[in-house]
């Protein structure tokens, strides 16, 4: 399959960058690694590369500095926060001027599909209560974005979805399941709303839910949305990499 954007006769097809946030975790550095395997293998005559912004290696900045031709940079991130509309456009301005940059992954449709799925892996019964289990952001719009995720699921399953967070924001994880666990229900589910295992999915599982999905990985729905991604940016004429960047689904 071939970016319809981007392969005009004669035409340099960009390279894909993946910008993951970094972790510590070594199992979500496989994971990361796992999902950019499949990307590639999706697409395999454009490169494609994978980067962090921090902690991890290599970084987004000598990615963007080593990679020759046009390139189109896609967030690795489910929300919008500090290192969508600060951190991420800084490093391209400085390094890669020239690249566009896709809107973070979510919120999107085809995450809830990678969610429905996962949860129905995890064992999801009628009865249970959902929780949308995410990292958190200091940046209202970020936590926007993931409460929007969560109307997504909740539509999607046919019940109510409670986004709950890890970090910042309100209400916390603990909250969320101190108000289910005093209410009737039979059962709680927690949905994994991050890409990779590590810290904040060992919160997840430490919440003391019924069951928690994985995280959303290498799901095709996932590698499906990140070509979308990369197709929208590859069909600006102009470089989006600011604060301001429109955020579409």
């Amino acid at each position: 399959m071939t970016s319809p954007s981007s392969m005009g006769a004669g035409a340099t097809a960009p390279t894909l960058v993946l910008a993951a946030h970094g972790t510590r975790s070594a199992a979500g550095e496989r994971s990361l690694a796992a999902l950019a395997a499949a990307v590639r293998r999706t697409r395999p005559r454009h490169r494609v590369e994978l980067s962090y912004l921090e902690i991890s290696s290599p970084l987004l900045a000598d990615v963007l500095s080593a990679v020759p031709g046009p390139v189109v940079v896609v967030p690795l991130l489910l929300a919008g926060g500090y290192h969508v509309h600060i951190d991420l456009p800084n490093v391209v301005a400085e390094h890669r001027p020239d690249a566009l940059v896709a809107p973070p992954l979510g919120p999107h449709r085809l995450l809830t599909t990678a969610l429905a799925r996962k949860l129905a892996r995890a064992g999801l019964r009628p009865a249970d209560t959902v929780i949308l289990g995410a990292a958190g952001s200091s940046d209202p719009a970020g936590l926007a974005d993931v409460r929007a995720a969560a109307h997504l699921l909740s539509v999607r399953l046919g019940r109510p979805v409670t986004a709950a967070f890890t970090s910042a924001g309100s209400p916390s994880l603990g909250e969320a399941v101190e108000r289910v666990r005093s209410s009737p229900a039979p059962r709680l589910a927690v949905a994994s709303y991050l890409l990779a295992p590590g810290f904040f999915h060992g919160r997840l599982t430490g919440a003391g839910a019924d069951l928690v999905s994985e995280p959303l990985g290498a799901d095709p729905a996932v590698v499906e949305l990140i070509w979308h991604r990369f197709d929208q940016a590859s069909t600006r004429t102009a470089v989006p990499n600011t604060r301001t960047a429109v955020r579409t689904a």
